[in-house]
């Protein structure tokens, strides 16, 4: 698990260095910082605002945690909303980014995680975790298991969680994609790296989009439903169920670390 986690780091960190905003928001190549950040403003009116609102969470009262922060696109929407934001990263370059860029930001919190626990964020101390497009990199169902777990401990018994995840393991590409993906991907696990990245760029693939920690595991909503109750959830809803894109909401039961 170790090494797996720190071929994580390490890809993220190169992602970092080569284009942070890119892979982060991979839908479009040509962000500047404005339109970066307006995009996380619109994601959350579009994505979070609607959730807080249903389940009757106000964020100038709360404090959260966001897991992959990433560059801070949606860390910049919640700083002036919530009491405090604790802005979560497994890679030291992208957090690094955040930061710079979000340096006015005087209350939030910055940690960087070994991408299997939240040890520095006490169990029940927040009122919201939120993660978005993060989940969906992780290669094995274990680690986003776990994560998923580590976000309902540190949310306080009848705080809110909001995450996405990938609902569907149906291949996005044609069968000659996959062969081609499949092979480079096998050449990334034997760590023929530098082959491996070479032979993308022949054949008109982002190098930086290989192997597992780009495309991660899927989960069925209801996998996730039992993790998220096994961990004193109880979901309100999914939304876009069976496909890359689907969410979870919930609260955590008052019942929860009693």
């Amino acid at each position: 698990m170790t090494k797996l986690v720190e071929s994580m780091r390490e890809e993220w960190n190169k992602r970092a260095r080569q284009n942070a905003f890119f892979y982060i928001a991979s839908w479009r190549k040509d962000w500047d910082e404005r339109s970066f950040f307006d995009s996380g403003e619109a994601d959350y009116q579009r994505l979070v605002a609607p959730v807080l609102s249903q389940l009757s969470l106000s964020a100038e009262r709360s404090s959260m945690a966001e897991l992959g922060c990433g560059a801070g696109r949606m860390t910049r929407a919640f700083a002036p909303r919530f009491l405090s934001v604790t802005a979560i990263d497994i890679s030291e370059e992208m957090q690094s980014r955040a930061r710079m860029l979000l340096n006015g930001c005087s209350n939030v919190r910055w940690i960087l995680t070994d991408g299997t626990s939240l040890a520095a964020i006490g169990s029940d101390s927040l009122d919201f975790v939120f993660s978005y497009l993060v989940l969906q990199h992780y290669p094995t169902v274990d680690l986003i298991a776990a994560s998923i777990r580590e976000m309902l401990r540190v949310v306080r018994p009848g705080g809110v969680f909001l995450f996405q995840f990938n609902g569907s393991d149906k291949p996005t590409m044609n069968w000659k994609g996959r062969i081609i993906s499949t092979v480079l991907d096998g050449l990334v696990s034997l760590g023929m790296n530098r082959l491996a990245k070479g032979c993308a760029e022949l054949v008109g693939i982002d190098p930086e989009m290989l192997g597992k920690t780009w495309r991660g595991a899927a989960l069925s909503s209801s996998q996730v439903e039992e993790i998220v109750r096994a961990a004193g959830g109880v979901p309100s809803g999914f939304t876009g169920a069976d496909t890359p894109l689907a969410w979870c909401f919930g609260r955590k039961t008052a019942q929860a670390g009693s």
